[in-house]
């Protein structure tokens, strides 16, 4: 009986070190993943999703946890797995910057930068940026973000083995290649706008060498508001249907496959 029992209590001491090993990345990456992480969700919710996520991830990882360290305890995989877990939360988290980059161009490009909507942070947004954002989490949401999010962690494990500190090369290589992608993707996503405004002002400074005594401030600043608002009806669901692939592919290759 007591054998029985000391095994019983052997075999969950392990199942226990394996999902705190577990957690540490995945409780990490949970304060930046897009939608779950923002902090308008109370940190209980994100707290529970945490470990939820982390029941998901659990039995395909469990034989691969390393055991702790004698003389060292759970310190230093905590730390590994810690970073881990912020530097791909963070290259998720750049997709939504590429969002609130691309509503701020749009906003400045038509002149409503100073319309303010809310934002999912604590700096408040353009209204483009508003609905931009929230449209492109929602949209992601539908899609099964949770789905992709898991295999997404799962990935990580391949790229960053548990216990493993972070690649210098990958940190270097792919996190700066995915934040110049992110404001690329970011200008791309606003083109349309800078496009049309680059438009407008040239007719009007036409129109205002033409006719000097005609006040064209007066006449364009409608017109430029009016035709910001109705291409962000055309060219929204473009737009966000442009950025729910680009972070479909990230999720399904990320870094391009780097390790």
């Amino acid at each position: 009986m007591i054998a029985a029992l000391s095994e019983l209590l052997s075999i969950g001491q392990d199942a226990l070190w394996s999902g705190f090993v577990v957690f540490a990345r995945v409780g990490a990456a949970m304060a930046l993943l897009p939608a779950f992480g923002e902090q308008t969700v109370p940190a209980r919710v994100r707290l529970i999703l945490a470990l939820m996520f982390t029941l998901v991830v659990l039995p395909a990882m469990a034989e691969r946890i390393p055991p702790p360290v004698p003389g060292l305890g759970f310190a230093p995989i905590l730390l590994t797995e810690t970073l881990a877990g912020l530097f791909f939360g963070m290259a998720l988290r750049l997709f939504v910057l590429a969002l609130q980059i691309a509503g701020t161009i749009a906003a400045q490009s038509t002149s409503l930068s100073q319309i303010f909507g809310g934002s999912a942070g604590t700096d408040p947004q353009p209204a483009m940026g508003h609905v931009l954002l929230w449209g492109g989490l929602a949209l992601a949401t539908i899609l099964g973000l949770h789905v992709r999010l898991a295999e997404y962690l799962l990935t990580s494990y391949d790229l960053v083995p548990p216990g493993v500190i972070l690649p210098a090369a990958l940190v270097a290589e792919a996190g700066l290649g995915e934040i110049g992608r992110s404001f690329a993707l970011g200008f791309t996503l606003a083109a349309p706008f800078v496009i049309a405004s680059l438009v407008y002002n040239v007719t009007l400074g036409v129109i205002n060498r033409a006719m000097p005594q005609l006040m064209v401030a007066f006449v364009g600043a409608p017109a430029i508001t009016a035709g910001g608002l109705i291409l962000l009806l055309i060219a929204a669901p473009f737009m966000l249907q442009v950025w729910s692939g680009a972070l479909g592919d990230f999720i399904a290759d990320p870094f391009g496959g780097q390790g």
